[in-house]
């Protein structure tokens, strides 16, 4: 019996032409192990063990991935792990939040902005990438409306280093602004969290991008025993149309191999 995988149910990302599995890979835990809120600690896994991870990810259909600079050495560690293999692969990074020596701090100035998105290129080691995220501080309209970094990603854009640009937000109403003026939203919707469901919704009607995030809440679902919280998760998420991709965090093989299981028999019933 061969596994299912996502190969055959990739779908569009808004109206960026990019075409993505309906999970991602989430690479946090490939750069940073603290200020995370998992439920239990990890170990950053080492270069062999990354590698075959995202071996394992790509022969089960996922192709993308989600960094970040605010993820410690994720970028930098991906560049030479995904060397060759370009083309395989829809890239999503952010701008906006750094972390260094255990604290975040954010910066949305156009100089910023460039300097970050240029790092992230030669980290990558790519010159381009698929989709930049704002990494909103929570404040989403004010970066919106009074902060450079929107429109310094629209002016990468058409300088062809990015090919689309969104907002990694934490409001409904930042989330509907940025997809009125950019691709993409990346939303919190989860079944603990459905707080910004209207912009799921609005994407769906005006042809943009959704990248889910906190698909699983970070691992703290918890419901009636002998019922999957994977299972319920990706049932509630993957029945909203506006949905393109769920971005999970896993470094565990096992539990790769049984979100994409559960995520292509779910979205096969639906």
């Amino acid at each position: 019996m061969t596994l299912p995988t996502l190969h055959d149910l990739h779908r569009p990302l808004g109206s960026t032409g990019l075409l993505v599995s309906p999970l991602g890979l989430g690479t946090v835990k490939l750069g940073r192990d603290q200020g995370v809120k998992y439920p239990s600690g990890f170990q950053i896994p080492d270069d062999d063990a990354a590698r075959m991870l995202l071996r394992q990810a790509r022969q089960l259909g996922i192709n993308l991935i989600d960094t970040a600079p605010a993820y410690g050495r994720s970028e930098e560690r991906l560049g030479p792990l995904l060397r060759g293999q370009r083309q395989e692969w829809v890239i999503v990074s952010k701008v906006g939040e750094e972390f260094a020596e255990g604290v975040s701090h954010h910066d949305f100035s156009a100089a910023h902005t460039r300097l970050s998105v240029e790092r992230s290129l030669k980290r990558l080691e790519t010159d381009f990438i698929d989709l930049v995220l704002v990494h909103s501080d929570g404040n989403d309209l004010h970066i919106l409306n009074d902060c450079e970094v929107y429109q310094t990603l629209a002016d990468l854009k058409r300088e062809g280093k990015i090919r689309g640009f969104g907002l990694s937000g934490k409001t409904v109403e930042g989330g509907v602004k940025a997809l009125e003026q950019g691709d993409c939203a990346m939303v919190t919707y989860n079944l603990n969290e459905q707080a910004e469901k209207a912009v799921i919704d609005y994407a769906a009607v005006h042809g943009k991008g959704i990248l889910v995030k906190k698909a699983l809440a970070s691992g703290h679902v918890c419901l009636e025993s002998g019922v999957d919280p994977i299972h319920a998760s990706f049932m509630l998420l993957f029945a909203q149309t506006g949905v393109a991709s769920a971005i999970v965090g896993t470094i565990n093989p096992l539990h790769l191999a049984h979100n994409v299981a559960t995520a292509a028999k779910v979205i096969r019933q639906l």
